[in-house]
């Protein structure tokens, strides 16, 4: 994977292009101050409130004040959220254009691992509050702006990046009509279920119908008329069985893939099951997976960021470092007692 498929995967690398095909979006330049905001590690305040408390909300916020009084020291710092005031009308304009209610993300990824700190455990947002809570709770965030060429096997210096708010049109979609394909050498090799933890009926019995129904979508809209010739590409079929494209992703293991796996996805081997190299490569239509059995159904891979990373760490063994700083600590408290 090159760093410049990444950069063809960022939103208004390919919106403009696909505008017709997709969800009605914005996308606003991100200040410079703003993501520093997004990026400082301090307490969690969260700027951008753009309706006036109401009377109980005032009472309300006088009482909190009462309760934070913990010190009558003269230094005491009181934490302020900064403001944008410029930066937040353009956000409300643009969230009113679009209906009043959006789904946010960053140049390529949303805070899908945030969704449950919000009030309404969702990412449909109102107001530029509701986006700065989601985008500073969450690690796919931080990862856009820190380390957005991971897994890159290029040696060039990463090119200078200019990040964007993008909003979208909130739509109500449901998990089990969403779909994530793979292309090699502008070929549609495989499609997963999106929300793969869960077992829908439905798809199971239309495999073959929606398995036609985006390979005509990808011949008419998507082949030969993307930036690469490797990519991943997102899709959501409605209830009508017209296919709506979702988003571009890089076809790397940056991007997650679902029921298959990246060695799969990359020899092209055992894509297909049963089927022999010989005749997989003869039938003219992609791998298509999806959970077949209520008895295969898994947590949300999402839960483990409600958690903080040091105890997922431990939990996993993934950091061995912590794990031995922490069988020290245990081994210290027993000698104590």
């Amino acid at each position: 994977m090159k760093k410049e498929q990444v950069l063809h995967c960022q939103f208004s690398a390919w919106y403009p292009r696909f505008r017709a095909l997709t969800i009605r979006s914005a996308i606003l330049p991100l200040p410079e101050n703003v993501k520093d905001y997004l990026l400082d590690d301090g307490t969690l305040v969260v700027s951008g409130r753009d309706d006036p408390p109401t009377c109980s909300q005032e009472a309300s916020v006088d009482d909190q004040a009462e309760e934070i009084q913990w010190s009558d020291d003269e230094n005491t710092t009181t934490l302020t959220a900064p403001e944008f005031p410029e930066f937040a009308l353009k956000v409300q304009e643009a969230i009113t254009s679009l209906g009043g209610s959006i789904f946010p993300k960053l140049n390529w990824s949303a805070p899908r691992d945030a969704y449950w700190i919000a009030m309404n455990s969702s990412l449909k947002c109102k107001t530029l509050s509701d986006i700065f809570l989601l985008f500073k709770s969450s690690d796919f965030i931080t990862r856009d702006f820190t380390q957005p060429f991971i897994h890159c096997t290029d040696d060039t210096p990463d090119p200078c990046m200019e990040y964007e708010l993008v909003l979208r049109k909130w739509c109500e979609l449901i998990p089990g009509a969403e779909f994530r394909c793979f292309v090699k050498e502008n070929k549609l090799i495989g499609i997963s279920q999106r929300d793969y933890t869960q077992y829908y009926e439905h798809i199971s019995k239309q495999n073959d119908e929606i398995c036609r129904c985006i390979q005509e979508f990808f011949k008419k809209h998507i082949q030969y008329k993307f930036l690469d010739e490797d990519f991943v590409f997102d899709v959501y079929r409605d209830s009508m069985s017209k296919v709506w494209l979702i988003d571009f992703n890089p076809f790397g293991e940056v991007t997650d893939s679902l029921l298959f796996t990246w060695e799969e996805l990359t020899s092209g081997k055992n894509l297909k099951g049963d089927h022999s190299e010989g005749e997989a490569m003869e039938q003219d239509y992609p791998a298509f997976r999806c959970t077949n059995s209520k008895v295969t159904v898994q947590p949300s891979p999402y839960l483990s960021y409600r958690l903080p990373k040091d105890f997922v760490d431990l939990s996993t063994g993934e950091d061995v470092h912590k794990l031995v700083d922490f069988l020290k600590l245990k081994r210290n408290q027993q000698d104590d007692d």
